[in-house]
């Protein structure tokens, strides 16, 4: 069985940086090539895709509202997956999940099977 356990939430300034990370087990990802990405949810929205990444690595997609501001990696060796989020602004905060199992670069979460609990980052002054 997956499990995937997301930790480096918490509260920032605007402007500063933050780096989730996402520990995989029950799986390794070595052997089980599945598409990876990070999710988040602010009140009262939907659940929107904030950056995915091919099996390999290679290859990441991200929103376009977090261009150039996060990236996303993915170390199958250690059985990782990461973000690190710059230049954080308010309209980020959210809790933050980190999802896998998808067979394709797709925004839709249903697609993947696979979710972390999340975790809350706080973006404010």
């Amino acid at each position: 069985q997956v499990h995937l356990v997301e930790s480096g939430g918490g509260s920032v300034q605007p402007g500063g940086s933050l780096r989730l990370s996402c520990a995989v087990s029950g799986v390794l990802l070595t052997n089980y090539y599945m598409v990876m990405g990070w999710f988040r949810q602010a009140p009262g929205k939907e659940r929107e895709a904030v950056a995915l990444i091919s099996r390999g690595g290679s290859i990441p997609d991200y929103a376009d509202s977090v261009k150039g501001r996060f990236t996303i990696s993915r170390d199958n060796a250690k059985n990782t997956l990461s973000l690190q989020m710059n230049s954080l602004n308010a309209e980020d905060t959210a809790i933050y999940y980190c999802a896998a199992g998808s067979d394709s670069l797709t925004t839709k979460s249903s697609r993947y099977p696979y979710w972390g609990q999340g975790t809350q980052v706080t973006v404010s002054s």
